[in-house]
């Protein structure tokens, strides 16, 4: 195997209380925007939030004020607008019914207004440039009943996804192993979902898609890391649990960075070059891969640590 760090001798575990210190912030600020989104102020897609999404490309480049302006002056107001000058396309987004026109006498008319949102959306435009062919790319209309059950049906994913590695883990392993599994795992989810909070960036179903592939990337990351602890439990009984730990870390080492540096260029390939669909799930998942590689080290080791203390491991037979 190519390796392209050799005979490292890092005291990884002696540093675990600064690392329980800066993962304790990141699970902090990801825990805030849980409860964000609970009470939906956090930044909702209208996959979540419900409301209109529709996308047009323009002949000739627009700016952001003149589209607003040409809503504004048909009535349609609260918009939340992201320009793709390179395409000459207008991202134009309209969150839940009663936000962006007058409020409406009943749910029946609720409904009413947002399904025909998106054609008053395109006749304002059309309107406000007569000389500007507009092109319609997509249009996207979702329900708040429907955001809210898509909110359910992502909380509930996560916990099946969470159940699902503590019994894997802890049928390969032992107890201590699969608590620092999931502690690394939500740890990793946390943090990035954190990032996409504190910056204003849209939580969306493809960010989620993105955090349970950050999970799953994660836990890759982590088993590596615990098989060569369980490896080196048969040949060294006698060894105390903190340094086993640093010696399993060291030697597999070189195969964690080669690994993350693989998955790392492949996203930040999509980041940049992938367009405005994949420009979030590249993003989540270049910070996933930090974050999931930190965490294998620094969070799911210590907490094996942590659970057990320091003396020798007992070897779980199979």
């Amino acid at each position: 195997m190519i390796e392209i760090i050799k005979r490292t001798n890092i005291d990884f575990m002696g540093k675990r209380y600064i690392a329980f210190i800066v993962s304790g912030v990141l699970s902090l600020v990801g825990i805030l925007a849980i409860v964000a989104i609970a009470r939906g102020t956090a930044n909702l897609g209208i996959d979540f939030a419900g409301g209109t999404a529709v996308q047009v490309k323009f002949d000739s480049g627009v700016t952001l004020h003149q589209v607003r302006a040409a809503l504004e002056g048909n009535g349609i107001k609260g918009a939340d607008l992201q320009d793709f000058p390179s395409a000459k396309k207008v991202l134009i987004v309209l969150k839940k019914a009663g936000e962006h026109t007058s409020s409406p006498s009943s749910s029946k008319d609720a409904a009413a207004v947002e399904k025909g949102l998106s054609d008053k959306v395109i006749e304002a435009l059309t309107k406000g440039f007569p000389g500007n062919k507009i092109t319609v790319d997509s249009i996207s209309e979702i329900g708040p009943k429907v955001g809210k059950r898509l909110r359910v049906d992502a909380l509930w994913a996560v916990i099946a996804s969470t159940v699902g590695i503590l019994i894997y883990v802890g049928w390969r392993f032992q107890f201590s192993f699969s608590l620092g599994a999931i502690v690394a795992t939500f740890h990793d989810v946390l943090a990035v979902l954190g990032f996409f909070y504190i910056t204003g960036l849209e939580i969306n179903l493809i960010l989620l898609t993105a955090l349970l592939t950050i999970a799953g990337y994660s836990l890759t990351d982590t088993v590596v890391v615990f098989d060569r602890i369980r490896e080196n439990m048969r040949v060294l009984l006698k060894e105390t649990i903190d340094s086993l730990i640093n010696r399993s870390i060291n030697e597999v080492l070189s195969r964690t960075l080669i690994t993350s540096l693989t998955v790392l260029l492949a996203s930040i390939a999509l980041f940049i070059f992938g367009g405005e669909v994949l420009h979030d799930f590249a993003l989540a998942m270049i910070l996933g891969v930090l974050v999931g590689t930190y965490s294998s080290v620094f969070v799911a080791s210590p907490v094996v640590l942590l659970w057990s203390g320091n003396k020798p491991l007992i070897k779980k037979q199979r």
